[in-house]
């Protein structure tokens, strides 16, 4: 299992980004601003969770501001912001 030790960010509030601040938590916590909140807002958290599975983390508040992502953004933008706050644990 990974563990995040540090509060990160990865993204831009630009349109078409997504920006996303990660920081410690006792367990994993999606919250999400988005102006596609209501089409959009239970895929976006889905993907986060995917994202948060894979990299088998277990204790990350996540959250996510969205300006009209690809999910593939979503994903890669997070998947950063991660990876700068985490440790191995071993």
């Amino acid at each position: 299992m990974n563990k995040i030790i540090s509060s990160a960010s990865a993204g831009t509030l630009e349109s078409s980004d997504v920006y996303i601040e990660v920081e410690p938590s006792e367990n994993n916590e999606v919250s999400v601003e988005s102006v596609v909140l209501k089409q959009f807002g239970d895929s976006i958290v889905k993907t986060a969770e995917s994202v948060l599975d894979e990299l088998d983390i277990k204790n990350a508040k996540v959250h996510i501001i969205d300006k009209g992502a690809l999910d593939c953004v979503i994903r890669a933008r997070l998947e950063t912001a991660l990876r700068r706050a985490e440790k191995e644990n071993k």
